[in-house]
């Protein structure tokens, strides 16, 4: 649940620390030039505006260029602001964290995932966070190999054999919450997966807004969508607990069961809510970020044939490999070294996420200024060996709260690319439509493709 906002989009990493100003403390400091703006609007309609149009990176960029600096603060959703930009920005607030800062988000997306401010830092919720983080590691998830490739299979089958064109991004984020409702809670029932994905669309749109709780406005909406969704997981967990007490269901057959199996070291499981609270921010982090990507995949291959051509091969050799009937393992994935360096170039150049937040723990000074407590060539091949400098890429965050979900996001990639391009080459219907950004990076259009599938061999 970490948009590439920086002087220059795709080399930079937006990161933003929020400032509880304390007058009394930083009267005399100096802090970073920028303006607040109006109050609780602040500069956020300048933010969003930007990626409506399709140049997010300018809301960055041009206040680079008018202070002089790649530190500024500013007021985006309701809260004051500083904006690190670059790789010293990165490394600076990366390895700093628990110590001069810590995770932060806008009060929208505690108001709408239903948390206070402290309760990312008890306890409990960092028992539930290493739950998580362990269940959704590399070794957790190779045993779901085979189940991705099974409901991907079914939804290219559904949605995309047999058309002539197909709109992307839509199918895109249909195919992420196909696939996260089957390996969080084992769903398989169109109609409820359904009922679920139908009010997520609002809840992201809520979360980076205006935080004006009023009838109509896009926070409102986000609350009463991410009420109506944490109501049907409580039905689905509590049915879950029931199952589980009758061995009607495996304790390990999905996340739901693990959570509702597992304690923590001093033999406390975890309440319904919260694992209701789990599950939704699991949903929403893994919907439209990870379609996001999936989209800018298509579009990238659409327009570099010799990058597509690459990966082509690269998928062939795997699927001419498998038996007819045998499913993608482990080292299938990690014979897609090219196609994933592919989809790291794609995030360089088109980051969906809106950045993250950080919270200053302490008055600290970077590059001079006092920080208030609280507060595009496309080359994959830049991802061969180590890789790009350490800070210089960072999609899924860094330092202790890097995005625990980096591998489940890896695989569903790797998945979709894999039936993709062994199924159908594609050209764009529009072949100027820009990418914008509400919030999250998608095509204007929701990218309309042709499809070219290929000759049975």
């Amino acid at each position: 649940m970490e948009i590439l906002y920086a002087s220059l989009l795709g080399f930079f990493l937006l990161l933003v620390i929020y400032l509880f100003y304390n007058h009394k403390s930083s009267e005399n400091a100096s802090l970073p030039p920028g303006k607040i703006g109006f109050p609780v609007i602040g500069e956020t309609l300048e933010f969003l505006y930007a990626g409506w149009k399709g140049h997010s990176e300018k809301f960055i960029s041009d206040r680079i260029a008018k202070y002089s600096s790649n530190v500024f603060k500013t007021s985006l959703f309701g809260s004051p602001f500083v904006v690190f930009c670059g790789v010293n920005g990165h490394r600076f607030l990366f390895s700093n964290e628990n110590k001069l800062v810590r995770v932060w988000f806008p009060r929208s997306i505690h108001t709408i995932f239903l948390q206070s401010t402290e309760t990312f830092s008890t306890e409990e919720a960092i028992n539930g966070r290493k739950l998580i983080r362990n269940l959704i590691k590399p070794v957790g998830l190779q045993s779901h190999i085979g189940l991705m490739d099974t409901v991907a299979h079914c939804y290219f089958a559904t949605y995309w054999e047999n058309k002539d064109m197909v709109l992307v991004f839509p199918l895109a984020k249909h195919y992420t919450f196909l696939l996260a409702c089957r390996l969080l809670m084992s769903i398989e029932d169109p109609n409820l997966a359904a009922i679920l994905e139908k009010p997520l669309g609002f809840v992201l749109k809520g979360a980076f807004s205006v935080p004006i709780d009023l009838p109509g406005t896009p926070l409102n909406r986000a609350i009463k969508a991410s009420s109506f969704i944490q109501k049907e997981l409580l039905v689905i967990i509590r049915q879950r607990k029931i199952d589980l007490a009758k061995g009607m269901a495996s304790p390990t057959q999905d996340i739901l069961s693990h959570l509702l199996s597992t304690s923590d070291d001093n033999g406390n499981f975890m309440h319904e809510t919260d694992i209701a609270n789990k599950l939704f921010g699991l949903l929403v982090g893994s919907h439209d970020n990870i379609a996001s990507v999936c989209t800018s995949v298509v579009k990238y291959l659409a327009e570099l044939p010799e990058v597509y051509q690459g990966v082509f091969q690269e998928q062939l050799r795997i699927a001419k490999s498998k038996a007819p009937g045998e499913l993608l393992n482990w080292e299938d994935i990690q014979k897609m070294k090219y196609s994933w360096n592919v989809a790291c170039e794609v995030m360089r150049l088109e980051s969906p996420s809106p950045g993250t937040f950080r919270e200053a723990l302490t008055d600290f000074t970077y590059n001079g200024f006092s920080i208030p407590k609280g507060c595009k060539k496309f080359d994959p091949s830049r991802f061969e060996g180590s890789g790009p400098p350490p800070y210089a890429y960072a999609p899924f965050g860094g330092g202790p709260r890097m995005c625990p979900g980096k591998e489940f996001a890896r695989l569903k990639i790797l998945v979709f690319m894999h039936h993709l391009v062994k199924r159908f080459r594609w050209e764009k219907l529009i072949p100027g439509e820009k990418t914008v950004y509400t919030p999250l990076a998608n095509p204007e259009k929701g990218l309309p493709i042709r499809l070219f599938p290929h000759e049975a061999s």
